[in-house]
């Protein structure tokens, strides 16, 4: 399964914001400067994750982006299907019933068995993010890695700290 760099770029920048002082937030600019990323293309997907409910926006000089919810009530899950959906990257067009290796369609009433095994890897994988979350990603953080990232954020040079 490949998704989108776009899926990159918001686990990394919400768990960025789960790092942030309580009531903290960044904007776009901070987060585009810190991780080297398009800052008009960012913004597009952190305004996925507030229509999610993922995160929250402000404006105003103070303003930017910031966990809607605890980091513990937020899953991978509900951050990849913000930006990337839930449909299965796997779509059985039943080649089984093609050329010349045809089966008779009386062969094929029950659900490809490549299709089943695909669709249980993909449920496997949506389950293993649905049970992670931003808080799980927090705890396995070195110590020094909050403190750190808020340092770096409010040191973004102030030409791009607007949204």
């Amino acid at each position: 399964m490949k998704l989108p760099s776009s899926t990159e770029w918001v686990l990394h920048c919400a768990t960025t914001l789960a790092q942030l002082e309580p009531g903290g937030t960044a904007s776009t600019a901070q987060l585009a400067e810190y991780f080297d990323l398009p800052a008009p293309y960012l913004a597009k997907q952190l305004k996925a994750l507030v229509r999610a409910g993922v995160l929250t926006a402000t404006t105003g000089p103070r303003g930017g982006f910031r966990l809607a919810r605890p980091a513990a009530e937020i899953t991978l899950l509900e951050i990849v299907e913000a930006v990337d959906g839930a449909s299965a990257p796997y779509e059985c067009r039943e080649i089984r019933q093609q050329g010349r290796g045809a089966l008779p369609p009386e062969e094929c009433r029950e659900t490809c068995l490549l299709a089943a095994k695909m669709a249980s890897a993909h449920e496997a994988w949506r389950e293993r993010l649905r049970t992670e979350s931003l808080g799980d990603v927090l705890a396995e953080l070195p110590e020094w890695a909050p403190q750190r990232t808020r340092r770096l954020l409010n040191e973004t040079s102030p030409a791009r700290r607007s949204s």
